[in-house]
Parts: C-alpha cells; sequence; structure tokens
C-alpha cells in the first residue's frame, strides 16, 4: 500500500461484536459493539468512532498549529455531540457534529491563537471528508491558565 492508502480488517465475534486490527505496530485492537438494543454495547459503536474520528482530526489539527505558532499547551479537552435525525426515508442518520475544543495555554497566548483559529480546520481530513453529508460545527474555547509565577504568588 502507499501512504495514500490504509486498511483495517474486522473479525466478527459475537453477536454485533467485531475485533478491529489497525495493522499499526503497537497499537491493540479494538473491540467493537452496537449500544442495546441490536449488540450489547461492550465497545463503541460506529456512531461513537465516527464521533472520535473527527474530534481526534480537529484537536490534533489545532494543537499542530499551535505548536507551530509556539504557544504552548498544557492539556486539551475535546468534546463531541452527535445528533441523530431520520431521513426522508425515515432511516436514521447522524445529521449533525457538535465539537467543543478547549486548550489550555498561558493567557496572554490567547490573542496570538487567532490564526490557527482561522486555519486548523481545513487541514482536518476527516471533518472536511464528512462535511460533504453531515453538519459540523466546531467551538474553540481557550482555558486561560495564569502566569505561572503569577499562580505561585497567588
Amino acid at each position: 500500500m502507499d501512504d495514500d492508502t490504509s486498511e483495517i480488517s474486522m473479525d466478527l465475534r459475537k453477536g454485533y461484536k467485531f475485533l478491529v486490527d489497525f495493522h499499526e505496530k503497537g497499537v491493540e485492537p479494538l473491540l467493537v459493539d452496537e449500544p442495546p438494543p441490536l449488540g450489547e454495547g461492550h465497545g463503541p459503536g460506529a456512531s461513537k468512532l465516527l464521533a472520535a474520528a473527527v474530534g481526534n482530526c480537529l484537536s490534533a489539527s489545532a494543537l499542530f498549529c499551535l505548536n507551530k505558532a509556539r504557544i504552548e499547551v498544557h492539556g486539551m479537552r475535546t468534546t463531541v455531540r452527535t445528533a441523530k435525525t431520520r431521513n426522508e426515508a425515515n432511516r436514521l442518520r447522524i445529521g449533525r457534529i457538535e465539537v467543543r475544543i478547549a486548550p489550555e495555554v498561558a493567557e496572554e497566548d490567547i490573542p496570538r491563537m487567532k490564526r490557527c483559529l482561522e486555519l486548523f480546520e481545513e487541514y482536518c481530513t476527516v471533518t472536511a471528508s464528512v462535511r460533504g453529508g453531515i453538519d459540523v460545527a466546531v467551538a474553540v474555547e481557550p482555558v486561560a491558565l495564569r502566569a505561572a509565577a503569577e499562580t505561585a504568588a497567588g
């Protein structure tokens, strides 16, 4: 395979449980399962995996941009919410994905984040691909950390 393709394999275990092999050295297989009543919920289902893929791609893209801008990120929490809807054929679909990214940065670095916030979404392969069929809303809400000297004095 070339660098532009990837492959995983999934083996049925029991019921709706599959063991996913990512074919990457050091990466353990992942058990996935559908939630009840279809499956038993013993692992994330497809909707959760999609949410994780979108959230991870956006978070990594934002982190990369902030690192390039020499803005130290002390932590980051990303929350992804999916909203299901029914299509014209009354089939359940994911109609919207809402992503909230909260990087922890020094208070004085927040104004310097502007350029990254304008660009980072464009570099997320997964989100750009998903947006063709699902509305994706992204909000970045930095968590301001006070300067270390100020924190120590307080």
